[in-house]
C-alpha cells in the first residue's frame, strides 16, 4: 500500500494544475480577442466593396446608355428634365472643389496652428480645457452649423457686399472650415505630442528656442500624422452634406466664383433622394453615378495624401 502524498506535494500539483487552468483559460481569452479584431478589420474591407459593388452595378447601365462623355464633358447638370436631360458632373464637380477649397483655406491653418499652440506652448490646465471644448464643435448636428451659415454668416458678409445672396458658396465653406477645424487641431496635436521630447532636447541645447523647436524639428518629424489630419479634413469637407445643402443652394450651376449659390454633389443625393424618382430611369441611375464621382474624388485626395504621408515618412 503506497504512502498518501505529502500535503506540499498536494498543494504544489493544485497550484500547477490552477496555473494551466488560468494559462488556457487566458489563452482562449485572447483568441476571442484576436478573432474579434480580426472580425473587425475584414469588415471594413467588406462594408467598402459592397459600397463601390452597389455604386458600379447601379451605375453601370447609366454610363452602357452612351452618356459617359456627356458626363465628363457637359457643363449643364438637369438629370429630371424630361424633354432635355442634361448629365454633365462637371456643374457638381465645381462647387464641390470650391467650397472644399475655402473650407481647407479655413481650417488647415487654423488647426495647424491651434495644435501647435496646444502641444508646445499651452500650459497643461489651458491644454486640458481647450482641447475638449474644441472637440465639442465636432459634437454639434452638422444642419446647425447649415442654419448657422444661412442666418449669422451671410448676413455678416452682405455688410461688405450688400449684392451677396443669402445662399452662396462662400459662407457655406467658411461654415465647413469652422466644423473640420476640430478635427484637423486634434489628430495634428496627437502627431506633434507623440514627437519624442528627446528631439526638442536636441534643439534646445543647439540653442533653438521654442518657436525654433516646433517649426524645425517638431512639425516635419510629425508630418505624416499632420497629413493624415489634413486628409481626414479634405474628405470630411468633399463629403459634407447637409451645411451645402442648407446654405450653398440647390441650384446647378458650373461656376468657381464662391459670390453665388449652386449645388455640390452632396447636395444633389440628399435632394434626389426623396423617393418620388422611378428606379427604372435615367435620373434614379445619375444618381449612383454622381456618388461614383464623389466617391472617386474621395479615393484620389485619400492616395494622394497617402502617397505624401509615405514621402515625408521615409524624408524623416
Amino acid at each position: 500500500m503506497s504512502a498518501p502524498a505529502s500535503p506540499k506535494f498536494v498543494r504544489l500539483r493544485q497550484r500547477r494544475f490552477g496555473d494551466k487552468r488560468r494559462r488556457a483559460w487566458r489563452e482562449r481569452r485572447e483568441l476571442a480577442v484576436r478573432w474579434l479584431f480580426s472580425a473587425a478589420a475584414v469588415s471594413s474591407i467588406f462594408i467598402t466593396l459592397g459600397i463601390v459593388i452597389i455604386l458600379f452595378s447601379e451605375s453601370i447601365p447609366f454610363f452602357s446608355s452612351g452618356k459617359l462623355v456627356e458626363f465628363f464633358t457637359d457643363l449643364e447638370w438637369a438629370p429630371r428634365d424630361t424633354a432635355s436631360p442634361r448629365f454633365g458632373i462637371l456643374t457638381l464637380v465645381s462647387a464641390t472643389l470650391t467650397t472644399t477649397a475655402i473650407a481647407l483655406a479655413v481650417a488647415l491653418p487654423i488647426g495647424t496652428i491651434v495644435a501647435l499652440y496646444l502641444s508646445e506652448f499651452a500650459p497643461h490646465a489651458v491644454r486640458e480645457t481647450l482641447k475638449p471644448a474644441l472637440e465639442l464643435l465636432s459634437a454639434v448636428p452638422t444642419v446647425v452649423y447649415g442654419y448657422f451659415a444661412l442666418q449669422f454668416v451671410s448676413p455678416l458678409l452682405q455688410r461688405f457686399d450688400a449684392d451677396l445672396p443669402s445662399i452662396n458658396m462662400l459662407s457655406a465653406g467658411l461654415v465647413m472650415g469652422i466644423m473640420i477645424s476640430p478635427y484637423v487641431s486634434s489628430l495634428s496635436e496627437d502627431a506633434m505630442r507623440s514627437v519624442p521630447m528627446l528631439l526638442r532636447e536636441g534643439s534646445y541645447a543647439l540653442g533653438g528656442n521654442k518657436i525654433i523647436t516646433a517649426l524645425k524639428v517638431v512639425i516635419p518629424s510629425a508630418i505624416s500624422g499632420i497629413g493624415a489630419a489634413y486628409i481626414l479634413g479634405i474628405s470630411r469637407a468633399i463629403g459634407e452634406t447637409m451645411i451645402v445643402a442648407v446654405a450653398a443652394g440647390n441650384q446647378p450651376t458650373f461656376t468657381f466664383n464662391p459670390l453665388v449659390a449652386a449645388q455640390t454633389i452632396t447636395a444633389y443625393i440628399a435632394q434626389a433622394s426623396k423617393g418620388d424618382t422611378s428606379h427604372d430611369g435615367m435620373a434614379y441611375q445619375a444618381r449612383f453615378a454622381a456618388g461614383l464621382a464623389l466617391f472617386a474624388m474621395t479615393l484620389v485626395f485619400n492616395l494622394a495624401g497617402h502617397w505624401l504621408r509615405k514621402r515625408y515618412h521615409k524624408a524623416y
